[in-house]
C-alpha cells in the first residue's frame, strides 16, 4: 500500500499539470470577461485618447459577446455555475484604474490589457488542447483567434497621452 502511494505521489510530481476542469475554466473566463467589460467601460468614460477609447469600446463589445456565449454554454452544461463578481485580484486592478491619475490611466489600462490577454490566450490554448468538456473546448478554439487579435491591439496602444492640439498660443517662429 505504501509503495502505491509513493508511485502516485511521484507521478503527480513528474506529470504535467492537468488542464483546468470545465468549472475552473468557466470561472476564469467569466471573471476575465467581467474585468474586461468593467475596466473598458471606465476607460471609455475617463480616457482622453481616441485610440484607447476605441479599443475599450471594442473590448466591451467583444467581451460582452463572449460573456453571453459562456452563460449560454454553461446553462447547457449541467453543474457549471458562473461567478457573479470579480475576484480580489481583478477587483484590486479595477480599483487601481478608478483611482489612477489622468497621466497614469491609459498606461495602466494598456499594461492590464496586455497582461489579461496574454493570460487569456494561454488559458484558451490550454483548454482547447486538453480541456475536459468537448463543448467548451470547441468554444475555446473558436474564441482563441479573437483573443490573439485583442492582444496585438493592446500591444499597439499608445504608451503616453497623445499631445493635445488646438489649445494655447501658436508656436513662435
Amino acid at each position: 500500500m505504501k509503495s502505491l502511494a509513493a508511485i502516485v505521489a511521484l507521478a503527480a510530481l513528474t506529470l504535467p499539470a492537468a488542464a483546468d476542469t470545465a468549472q475552473q475554466f468557466a470561472n476564469k473566463v467569466a471573471i476575465s470577461d467581467m474585468f474586461e467589460v468593467e475596466s473598458s467601460k471606465l476607460i471609455q468614460e475617463k480616457s482622453t485618447q481616441g485610440a484607447v477609447k476605441d479599443f475599450a469600446r471594442k473590448m466591451v463589445e467583444d467581451h460582452t459577446k463572449t460573456s453571453n456565449e459562456l452563460r449560454t454554454t454553461a446553462r447547457e452544461i449541467k453543474g457549471i455555475e458562473l461567478p457573479m463578481r470579480l475576484d480580489a485580484d481583478h477587483q484590486k486592478k479595477l480599483d487601481a484604474l478608478r483611482t489612477a491619475s489622468a497621466n497614469q490611466l491609459d498606461q495602466l489600462y494598456k499594461t492590464d490589457q496586455i497582461e489579461a490577454h496574454q493570460t487569456a490566450v494561454k488559458l484558451f490554448e490550454d483548454y482547447a488542447k486538453s480541456g475536459d468538456n468537448a463543448q467548451l473546448k470547441s468554444w475555446a478554439q473558436k474564441v482563441l483567434p479573437d483573443l490573439g487579435h485583442h492582444l496585438e491591439m493592446a500591444q499597439r496602444l499608445p504608451s503616453a497621452p497623445a499631445p493635445t492640439t488646438g489649445s494655447g498660443p501658436a508656436p513662435k517662429r
